[in-house]
């Protein structure tokens, strides 16, 4: 999930640079969100690991 947070982080850098700013904008929100989702899931296992 990270990794294809980086993707769309990558893909609204580039799609930036080129001018493209619809693009870009909704490639941001999608990698906000798996992001956000990566963190909170990412926590959750942790603290489901320790009981």
């Amino acid at each position: 999930m990270l990794g294809n947070a980086m993707l769309f982080l990558i893909i609204a850098i580039i799609a930036g640079v080129l001018g493209f700013t619809g693009i870009a904008g909704a490639a941001t929100t999608i990698a906000q969100i798996l992001f956000f989702l990566f963190i909170v899931l990412f926590i959750v296992s942790l603290i489901r690991g320790r009981g």
